[in-house]
């Protein structure tokens, strides 16, 4: 019975230790975030799923690109001098994807500056990095796919749609038919579509009645990204009507754990054991090795996260959240054994 007990915990252990890592903007802590490189680079690293941001070109292109502006990543201030906008900001619907095409993508720059978002990532002046679209993506990872045997997913965010609404494009349309000319179809398809605004998602699953994962990102009104307000989307009435339409959520880590208490310990809300409650998976972002809270590192983050409850996680180092899921899943298999070989 010792050893039958043993097993029971074990296997309730591996259901929560069994994450999938989402390379978020492809290994971006190494690489120019969305670049083709990147997405090879996090495939190479064990990730399970690729993650491209996608906005539209001026001919309804997806194209993987975090910003509705190219400045932070581009150099299409000097290849485009006169095409911004009265803000000064070039917007990437205003180009068509031969236009894009003429832009080298580098490193994230804070535009009004010129220095780098994080220093020690690769150096924004150098290498010759293009715009992707998500079609590329996809040839990447089904290419891959057929060659390495693994089934590597896209997990891919459709972006401001509102703003491409107000600008003439259907972009939930646009985004479907490419998925589907590549068969993803089904729940199985390894594709996982995520968005900030509802509407999109209550649309793909009404109208389009797609069975493909859906997850609602979850972010900070303070944010002023679009008119959502995400504060009732915390609770558990509010993941509740979620649930009414999506299979998970992407909320930030801050969400998740708070803080520390008076004796240094994380402090931990309710909403993953509230979303699970709901029957919804939790995916939180970012992980990222070069932007920690002091005095924690990254793999002892991952695994308070995991000991949380999580479902998977966005990281910018996909290596680095691979071992530790290897290293978890290593340690589990040592203590089956141990436990099946007791009397």
């Amino acid at each position: 019975m010792k050893g039958l007990a043993g097993l029971l915990l074990i296997a309730v252990a591996a259901a929560a230790a069994d994450p999938i890592v989402i390379a978020h903007r492809g290994a971006s802590g190494y690489l120019p975030e969305h670049t083709l490189a990147a997405y090879a680079m996090a495939y190479a690293q064990g990730a399970d799923y690729l993650e491209p941001d996608l906005v539209l070109s001026a001919d309804g292109h997806p194209v993987a690109l975090h910003d509705l502006t190219l400045d932070a990543v581009s150099d299409v201030r000097y290849r485009f001098p006169d095409r911004a906008r009265d803000d000064g900001q070039h917007f990437v619907v205003d180009f068509t994807l031969a236009e894009l095409r003429q832009l080298r993508i580098h490193e994230r720059i804070e535009p009004g500056t010129g220095e780098q978002r994080y220093p020690g990532r690769f150096p924004a002046d150098r290498g010759s990095f293009g715009v992707v679209t998500l079609e590329e993506l996809i040839e990447l990872t089904k290419g891959l796919n057929a060659v390495t045997g693994r089934n590597v997913g896209i997990y891919p965010e459709l972006k401001f749609n509102a703003f491409h609404e107000a600008a003439g494009h259907d972009f939930v349309a646009i985004l479907m038919s490419v998925l589907d000319r590549y068969g993803y179809q089904g729940a199985d398809a390894r594709c996982i579509i995520q968005s900030f605004e509802p509407a999109p998602l209550l649309r793909l699953r009404d109208e389009f009645a797609t069975e493909l994962p859906l997850v609602q990102l979850l972010g900070e009104n303070a944010w002023g990204m679009n008119d959502v307000d995400y504060d009732p989307m915390y609770t558990a009435e509010g993941l509740a009507t979620i649930a009414g339409y999506a299979d998970g959520i992407g909320p930030p880590i801050s969400r998740i754990l708070t803080g520390v208490d008076a004796e240094g310990r994380p402090v931990v809300s309710a909403l993953v054991q509230d979303a699970k409650a709901a029957g919804l998976e939790v995916h939180p972002f970012t992980l990222r090795a070069d932007a920690l809270p002091d005095g924690v590192d990254f793999e002892s983050l991952f695994e308070l996260l995991l000991k949380v409850g999580i479902d998977g996680v966005f990281t910018d180092h996909p290596d680095r959240a691979v071992a530790v899921v290897q290293r978890l899943r290593q340690e589990l298999d040592d203590a089956a054994q141990k436990a099946s070989a007791s009397p």
